[in-house]
């Protein structure tokens, strides 16, 4: 039977990792999730993961240094977006601001553009906030603390543990969904990871046996176990697993049963019509006033509804043409948008919109990937 952390003596912990760790096991304790076996068996793993991670680990430009404002910026990229389509994002963006000043002092439609592509802006928008307060409040040094970091704009629990373990080798561990999925079949855990407690209890049982050295490592070993290996789409690469012989899920037969989580409330779909309208050699734009999604940003004049092209030749009696050029169905975290784009040569500006160059719009203007599909200044 397995001992429960109430049932487990302090020397046993104090083993692992030292009287400093005394506030972790008590909230592990508390808690009474994790058992003396489970706490082993996350030692043994992240022990060997780290061992793993110094010959598999795969060469990324973020990887090659300790400074925190690059780490940071390669750690915001890469929510929610694949590390292959970061890598130019991301040298790009540093040789255009190396450093938190230059961030701070960036206007907002440059910091769009470098970002033009990867979608969510509002990260863009809080990197350059975070960095003001860097400026402000930390007199341009980035913070050196795990609380510190996480009370910058746009930075949650994972990015700050990120940071911190990375960049300053803080014993923080940093949990998100390749985490969760990894820890979920080496503990054969069934508790739905999309449950705030379930992150809650992982974060705390990594927290108390993370190493007092390589700590960054150890936190880029579970990451890189959860990208390549124990993969969140398709069969997890057991037999690569450096883990095999300590999961439980491989063991007992429960790979494919985990991580459980809950299914998401189901994406509105919403029909669009994108209206590229061009006059001469010039194409309109508009900014989105609109509050929430892609607040703020330049798109291509669009209707929330589906209008044939006979309609749109009556909005537009005086159009040279109007050509159907294009559909394309973009996918946003909550909402979905099925566009079908026309493109319209008019005789004449409307003042509703700017109307700029192929090279001004390419130079100057962020628009969003939902439209780049219909972007024919950039072919």
């Amino acid at each position: 039977m397995k001992k429960k952390l109430s049932e487990c003596s302090d020397s046993f912990f104090f083993q692992f990792f030292g009287k400093e760790g005394e506030h972790n096991v008590k909230a592990l304790q508390q808690n009474r999730q994790f058992s003396e076996e489970d706490l082993q068996l996350t030692k043994e793993s992240l022990e060997k993961l780290l061992l793993w991670y110094q010959s598999a680990k795969r060469d990324l430009p973020w990887r090659k240094t300790k400074d925190p404002y690059s780490i940071w910026i390669s750690e915001i990229m890469l929510q929610q977006t694949r590390v292959e389509a970061v890598i130019e994002y991301y040298k790009r963006f540093l040789e255009t601001l190396p450093t938190v000043s230059s961030l701070a002092n960036a206007s907002e439609e440059l910091v769009l553009k470098l970002w033009e592509g990867l979608g969510y802006y509002s990260r863009a928008r809080n990197l350059r906030k975070a960095a003001q307060q860097i400026m402000t409040e930390h007199q341009g040094e980035f913070p050196r603390n795990f609380d510190a970091i996480r009370k910058l704009s746009g930075i949650g629990e994972y990015t700050a543990g990120s940071i911190s373990s990375i960049a300053f080798d803080l014993p923080v561990p940093a949990v998100d969904g390749n985490v969760l999925r990894v820890m979920s079949r080496v503990l054969n855990d069934f508790s739905d990871i999309a449950e705030v407690k379930t992150k809650k209890n992982i974060t705390e049982l990594l927290r108390t046996v993370y190493p007092k050295t390589q700590c960054g490592d150890v936190t880029q070993s579970l990451m890189e176990l959860g990208a390549v290996v124990c993969v969140p789409n398709g069969q997890p690469k057991c037999g690569e697993c450096p883990l095999a012989s300590l999961c439980r899920a491989k063991h007992k037969g429960t790979v494919d049963s985990l991580p459980v989580k809950s299914e998401k409330t189901k994406r509105k779909i919403q029909k669009k019509t994108v209206l590229l309208l061009q006059f001469e050699e010039t194409f309109a734009l508009r900014k989105r006033v609109e509050k929430g999604l892609l607040h703020g940003m330049w798109e291509i004049p669009n209707l929330d509804q589906r209008l044939s092209r006979k309609e749109i030749s009556e909005m537009f009696p005086n159009a040279i043409a109007v050509k159907k050029i294009g559909v394309h169905r973009h996918i946003f975290t909550h909402i979905e948008w099925e566009m079908e784009c026309y493109h319209i040569i008019v005789k004449e500006k409307n003042s509703d919109y700017i109307w700029e160059t192929a090279q001004e719009i390419r130079q100057n203007y962020a628009v969003p990937a939902a439209f780049r599909p219909f972007c024919i200044w950039e072919k």
